[in-house]
């Protein structure tokens, strides 16, 4: 069993994404049908080089600064349709931010407000209907590290 084994690796079903269903208190459900996901923190860098002013004509040495924080989820497999995939596509439809938890095995959970930027369906006669999204952050995050 894959308890069994104690290397340090995660199944990478594990990485999660989870809509809220907007009760009050919150609940968060796992998006299911998910088959392959990716989630991403990247950041721009402000360029900040200028030449050295004692030394105009000598080596330029780069130097930047952080700039924008930008963080995504990436998710594709089958559809299972319920009541988790009625309300997710009322968000994609209305193009409308909602709550949800991207669980990261080994670092934590990062939750904001999240918008669907981009969303297909797809579909032949012999296999099941698939999906692919992307998931963005439209608020800042708040992360709770895991085991806290």
């Amino acid at each position: 069993m894959a308890e069994d084994y104690d290397d340090g690796q995660v199944f990478g079903r594990t990485l999660l994404i989870k809509i809220t269903d907007d009760g009050s208190p919150a609940q968060f459900n796992n998006f299911c049908g998910m088959k392959t996901r990716s989630f991403t923190l990247s950041s721009d860098r402000v360029d900040t080089t200028v030449p050295n002013c004692a030394n105009p004509g000598g080596k330029v040495v780069q130097t930047s600064r952080p700039g924008v924080q930008a963080v995504s989820f990436t998710g594709a497999g089958k559809v299972i349709v319920g009541a988790n995939t009625s309300a997710f596509m009322g968000y994609v439809r209305d193009n409308e931010p909602f709550a949800a938890q991207v669980v990261v095995p080994g670092d934590g959970t990062y939750e904001a407000q999240w918008v669907v930027t981009n969303f297909e369906l797809s579909g032949d006669e012999t296999n099941t209907m698939e999906f692919s999204a992307t998931w963005n952050t439209t608020t800042e995050y708040t992360f709770v590290a895991e085991g806290s």
